[in-house]
C-alpha cells in the first residue's frame, strides 16, 4: 500500500507517508521544513507506545526495550498522573513516530507537530501540535 488520501483519513505505509502527511498538515499553519523520524536512544528501535497530557507534552515508549524518552521539551512540560494513551481510530496502540519543525528563518524551531503511523491499520495523524515561544530552540531537532 502507498500513500492513500481517498478517505477521510491519510493512511501510509512508512515514514516518508507520515513526513508528507505533516507537511499536509502545516505544524501551526506553518510550513514545516524539517521531519524527523523518532528511534530509540537506547536500542534504535522505531515503534513506540506514545502518552500525552493536558498540555500536549508527549512521552513515547520503546516497544523493542522499552526505554522511555520525551519528544521535544515535553519533559519541562509533563502535568501530574493526568496522561492518555494515544490510540488509533482502529483501536490500535502501537505506531511509528515522526516530528514535524516548522521553523523561523534564523533556524530556531517555532513549532512542532507529532505525528503517529499506526502499525495496525496504516491510519495517520497528529496527536500533538505544539508553539515554542522561547528562543534559543533549535535544540529540539535532536529530540524526535
Amino acid at each position: 500500500m502507498a500513500l492513500d488520501k481517498s478517505g477521510k483519513l491519510w493512511r501510509g505505509e512508512n515514514v516518508d507517508d507520515l513526513a508528507e502527511y505533516l507537511r499536509h498538515f502545516a505544524a501551526g499553519g506553518y510550513p514545516v521544513a524539517t521531519v524527523l523520524e523518532s528511534r530509540c536512544g537506547e536500542c534504535d528501535g522505531r515503534t513506540f507506545r506514545v502518552t500525552i497530557d493536558e498540555e500536549e507534552a508527549t512521552q513515547r515508549t520503546c516497544l523493542t526495550c522499552g526505554a522511555v524518552a520525551f519528544i521535544g521539551d515535553s519533559a519541562e512540560h509533563w502535568a501530574g498522573t493526568d496522561h492518555e494513551s494515544c490510540a488509533c481510530p482502529c483501536g490500535g496502540e502501537e505506531f511509528a513516530v515522526a516530528v514535524g519543525y516548522a521553523l523561523f528563518d534564523d533556524g530556531e524551531v517555532r513549532w512542532i507537530s507529532v505525528g503517529l503511523r499506526c502499525l495496525n491499520d496504516g491510519t495517520l495523524g497528529v496527536y500533538a501540535d505544539t508553539k515554542i515561544d522561547y528562543i534559543p530552540s533549535r535544540h529540539l531537532l535532536s529530540q524526535a
